[in-house]
């Protein structure tokens, strides 16, 4: 059987103007969206980069990286992001009134009391249909329904912290194990008022909105960083003195002849005086805080969401008896096949991100 391979087009020709143009608009921010996707596009094609490849790269169709060149050959820059000939409705909206209603998305709307301006807000603002005001915040990559969270720590030893726990991920100590230790409170076992349906072709499994509540129980649970194995206990509490029950197993778990070194957070129960009593009468034990606000540092918890999307979300529990024992028989499945973390940033890119995020917040 003769395969026939479809031909790859040539390196788009341009000049040096034309490919330094393409790339300021490229790396405009202002521009609008689709403009900033053509230029990248037919950058790509002056490189040499099968259509095929670019449409997998920037998700158009074929077709379209084949008509942007097309035309780019016709008439190069001219016209250049503007609605194709014949091609659509032409907007009659001012440069100045298209300005304004961009200006208008993620802003509060003082007039109806909002706390964001919608499409529909925003179109009664200024006068213009919804259509027009959703084309214009599309075309510029504008999404105001959509908010990231985040949290920049204020710990005054943020560095010293960062770089020590860091530096156990990454260049953990000979003759030692690294745990990082936490606890998943409030683990609540869930029984749906009705049986839902199974998946089928066609349809998604279902599941009832309303449950039943039947009792909670707290997880402490420490990630060997390096093999990538759980020692986890439930209990009813998460008290000091559960913490110190916890630590001891930890003691009886591990290699007497190995340091072990503990990655945890600055909740009070970790810092309480029978607990730090019993760390200076185990002098192997070597406890490394995290810096506040920055749970993203502590690896368990990563660790922490796959246990909760794979074994307690989509359960069904009518104890908790049943709810721990599902957990443990996750643990227990998860150490038969341990898949360690890999910690992938140094201490000086966070730092640097950290600080470029201090700089954007507003000063009060």
């Amino acid at each position: 059987m003769l395969l026939l391979s479809m031909p790859i087009a040539a390196p788009l020709p341009m000049t040096v103007e034309q490919h330094a143009e393409l790339e300021r608009i490229a790396r405009c921010s202002s521009e609008p969206y689709r403009m900033v996707i053509r230029a990248m596009v037919l950058l790509d094609a002056a490189d040499g980069l099968s259509n095929t490849e670019i449409q997998n790269r920037y998700g158009v169709t074929r077709m379209t990286v084949i008509a942007w060149r097309n035309r780019f050959v016709e008439r190069g820059l001219e016209r250049f992001g503007q609605v194709d000939a014949g091609r659509g409705p032409k907007t009659s909206i001012p440069q100045a009134t298209v300005e304004k209603v961009a200006s208008l998305a993620g802003k509060k709307d003082e007039a109806g009391k909002a706390t964001r301006y919608s499409v529909r807000t925003a179109a009664n603002r200024m006068g213009v249909s919804h259509s027009s005001v959703q084309r214009i915040w599309s075309g510029r990559g504008l999404k105001p329904h959509r908010v990231a969270s985040f949290k920049v720590s204020t710990d005054p030893d943020f560095e010293a912290k960062l770089v020590d726990v860091v530096g156990l991920y990454m260049d953990p100590p000979d003759n030692a194990v690294v745990l990082s230790v936490d606890e998943k409170t409030q683990i609540q076992a869930l029984d749906r008022t009705q049986p839902g349906l199974p998946i089928k072709p066609g349809r998604s499994g279902t599941m009832t909105h309303d449950y039943k509540r039947n009792g909670t129980t707290t997880l402490f649970a420490a990630l060997d960083v390096l093999s990538g194995q759980v020692i986890g206990s439930c209990t009813a509490r998460h008290r000091h003195q559960e913490y110190l029950k916890f630590l001891t197993r930890i003691d009886q778990s591990v290699d007497p002849a190995l340091d072990v070194h503990i990655i945890c957070d600055n909740y009070a129960t970790h810092k309480h005086p029978d607990v730090t009593a019993w760390l200076n009468g185990h002098p192997r034990f070597h406890i490394h805080f995290t810096t506040t606000s920055s749970s993203w540092l502590n690896l368990v918890e990563r660790w922490f969401r796959d246990l909760t999307e794979q074994a307690i979300r989509h359960g069904v529990f009518h104890s908790v008896t049943e709810l721990q024992g599902a957990i443990h028989a996750y643990i227990n499945a998860r150490n038969n096949n341990p898949r360690p973390f890999t910690w992938t940033k140094t201490a000086d890119q966070i730092i640097t991100k950290v600080k470029h995020a201090r700089a954007a917040l507003p000063t009060e």
